[in-house]
């Protein structure tokens, strides 16, 4: 019986041993033990620009199996931080990615590969301050562009008793002397001195008397 299907069915035969090989090559190449390959041009590219650190800036230093040279620093006013082994490193003006490249090549002359991680804890660089009669008073993270108005949007807005109509900006010019910025808000809202309604800069301070 089988000599008769041999002789008058070839291709059958062939194909039958095919699929008799297929499924063990298909286990080889989806072995589970494996992880998946991938390639770089799969990896998500992130466009979002990344945060310059500045004086005031808390960072979380992390160095794995390192726990010694693991730790939080605060950027100095001179912009610098200071861990061990390798001592100075500047911060400020630089991304976390910068600061992070420049640790790993310091640490590479005493540690073997090593892996560090550097993140902004606290952001106390790019802050301003609403004082005064306002709902919400205190210091407010300056993460993306504002204005005066902003602010006061930020702070809650106004009480009942404030003078709308004399708010000004304490401001720390190039000089060093503190300036004074004028804020009409009733004028601003209307539409008028909107040359009043200036953008804010780190350690402004928006007084609502």
């Amino acid at each position: 019986m089988m000599q008769h299907f041999n002789k008058r069915h070839p291709l059958q035969l062939t194909i039958l041993a095919l699929l008799l090989i297929w499924p063990a090559q298909a286990l080889v190449a989806q072995d589970p033990q494996q992880p998946p390959q991938t390639t770089d041009s799969a990896a998500p590219v992130s466009t979002r620009p990344q945060y310059v650190i500045g004086s005031g800036d808390v960072l979380a230093i992390n160095v794995w199996k390192e726990a010694e040279l693991t730790r939080t620093v605060l950027v100095r006013p001179d912009g610098r931080i200071s861990l061990p082994l390798i001592g100075e490193v500047q911060a400020a003006g630089r991304t976390t990615d910068q600061v992070q490249a420049e640790i790993l090549n310091k640490l590479s002359s005493f540690i073997s590969h090593p892996q560090v991680n550097v993140i902004v804890q606290e952001i106390k660089s790019r802050t301003f301050n609403v004082v005064g009669k306002v709902i919400k008073p205190g210091e407010y993270d300056l993460i993306r562009p504002m204005n005066v108005l902003d602010g006061v949007a930020l702070a809650g807005g106004f009480t009942e008793f404030a003078k709308k109509s004399k708010i000004y900006v304490l401001r720390k010019g190039p000089d060093g002397r503190t300036i004074m910025l004028p804020f009409n808000y009733k004028k601003v809202i209307k539409g008028e001195s909107l040359n009043q309604n200036v953008p804010l800069k780190p350690g402004d301070t928006i007084v609502v008397p």
